[in-house]
């Protein structure tokens, strides 16, 4: 399934694969804008369809056949009215129990999730807050677990103080600062090679290049991608490999590059496909390795590598 969401509504779709026509199955009210959405990483499907949103606050959504019932929705200040919007989340796919946020107010949040029995009601699922940290200088754009040292415990996060962090949960009490953007220009986005825990892609607040980073070689970028010729608003690397990933931008382009010669300089992208309209969003399908979605203007489409 995939998503289409307007301001205050979210719609999940599925793809009828007989006439290739995308079928709303379900839709469900959201009452502050999503910055992110995404379902429990569940490869085996021991878990029950949970979707979580972030917005004003983390979200935990059970998804059935008819409807979606919101299941928990977690808000570490209990003493105000006042909340600091969520940039950002990711689901530890390792441990499903773990969540981690990112938000304006400069910190990051780690989420512990329980479930539980409830008569008339199975596995009825709640959340806790298994630490705080203040993460950067300014607000925090975004958060990724990586896969390294178990897949656990490492997290990474970029904001508008324009560096790179990597924190680690089982030593909170400092983190490494793994680059820092030249011209202090804001970080919105980072994304962790599926294969390869020790490169990650971000990239700059209406900059036309990704950067790509090796963590054992810090603050130097290894490749920069810069072919866009707009800025750069999504990223996505391959499920299968760890020398593809697909770069998403205003100039209404999807780029996938082949990286495998670093550290020499990446020329050129291998594929590449124009939309109709600025794709502001792109997803490398984890158990479609050769499925690729994209979301332009009101369109959301699926490319087939």
């Amino acid at each position: 399934m995939w998503f289409n969401f307007g301001v205050l509504q979210v719609q999940l779709v599925g793809l009828d694969e007989e006439s290739s026509e995308f079928i709303c199955r379900n839709t469900f009210d959201h009452p502050y804008p999503t910055t992110k959405l995404m379902w429990i990483p569940d490869t085996k499907g021991v878990y029950p369809d949970l979707l979580a949103t972030s917005g004003d606050y983390l979200r935990v959504w059970r998804v059935g056949e008819t409807e979606t019932r919101l299941e928990c929705l977690l808000n570490n200040n209990k003493n105000s009215d006042f909340c600091a919007p969520l940039t950002s989340f990711d689901w530890n796919e390792v441990d499903p129990y773990l969540l981690g946020t990112s938000s304006i107010d400069t910190t990051c949040t780690i989420w512990g999730l329980e479930t539980g029995q409830v008569l008339g009601r199975v596995n009825l699922v709640s959340g806790h807050v298994k630490t705080q940290l203040i993460a950067h200088d300014k607000e925090v754009y975004d958060i990724a677990f990586s896969r390294a040292g178990g897949g656990r415990d490492m997290f990474a996060s970029v904001g508008a103080d324009g560096s790179v962090r990597m924190f680690d949960l089982r030593h909170l009490e400092h983190s490494t600062i793994i680059y820092e953007d030249p011209q202090h220009h804001p970080l919105l986005r980072l994304c962790w090679n599926k294969q390869d825990p020790n490169y990650l892609a971000t990239m700059a607040m209406d900059g036309m290049e990704v950067v790509i980073l090796d963590v054992r070689v810090p603050c130097t970028p290894v490749a920069r991608l810069n072919n866009h010729r707009a800025c750069v608003n999504g990223i996505a690397w391959a499920p299968h490999s760890s020398c593809h990933i697909c770069t998403a931008a205003d100039d209404h382009q999807a780029l996938i590059w082949d990286i495998q010669q670093m550290p020499r300089a990446i020329e050129d992208p291998i594929l590449a496909y124009t939309a109709e309209g600025e794709i502001n969003n792109v997803q490398w399908a984890s158990t479609q390795p050769d499925w690729i979605a994209i979301c332009y203007n009101n369109c959301l489409e699926i490319l087939r590598v």
